[in-house]
């Protein structure tokens, strides 16, 4: 007898659906998983920075201590989705993934903070690896055939990350300078801003 292993169907949140909740007395809290730079350049109003990197590191910590039912949002909704997904997996079922990211919440009016003009994650992928594999094709060109092989490294890359749903490239891009900020979150200023989550710590 085969046995069919299946996943679970992601639980998601219309942006519609999360700003209803957000002006009743009910509301969850709601977690931004993008990098310190993206959140501070513009948030949804009263939602918390908890980058995947560090829900990633202290998934069981956040897992024990996240008061009640959460809201994961990132710029799109995939960094939201291996965020529930870890979350999952540490036993914490009570999140959900915004639909569309912060991007479909803010175009259907939903209320949020922004500050600056920094170029979101998604954003900036596709300009480095544009801009890389432009190098590399012109390089190949102009200067030595095997720097086009540059161009060939990067896509195998981007596939890799497709099929792995990860980025390295997003990985790296998030420690350059213009993407930190002047007080990164950390596990213990989210508990602080967050007292209830430590009731049981």
């Amino acid at each position: 007898m085969t046995t069919v292993t299946t996943t679970p169907a992601r639980r998601s949140v219309t942006p519609d659906e999360l700003h209803r909740r957000l002006t009743v007395g009910d509301a969850p809290m709601v977690l931004d998983v993008r990098t310190p730079g993206e959140f501070e350049t513009v948030h949804i109003r009263g939602s918390y920075n908890v980058p995947l990197d560090l829900l990633t590191e202290h998934t069981g910590e956040l897992a024990e201590h996240l008061p009640g039912h959460v809201v994961l949002v990132c710029q799109s909704g995939n960094r939201a989705s291996q965020a529930c997904q870890k979350l999952d997996a540490a036993g914490f079922g009570a999140a959900d993934v915004l639909d569309g990211g912060i991007a479909a919440y803010e175009s259907t009016g939903g209320e949020v903070v922004r500050r600056g003009a920094r170029w979101s994650m998604d954003r900036q992928v596709r300009m480095a690896a544009g801009s890389l594999v432009l190098a590399g094709t012109l390089a190949g060109q102009l200067v030595h055939r095997r720097l086009g092989l540059l161009a060939g490294a990067i896509g195998a890359g981007l596939a890799y990350s497709a099929a792995s749903d990860s980025c390295a490239m997003a990985s790296v891009l998030s420690r350059m300078p213009w993407n930190r900020v002047e007080a990164d979150p950390s596990l213990r200023s989210f508990f602080e801003q967050v007292p209830t989550a430590l009731q049981d710590h």
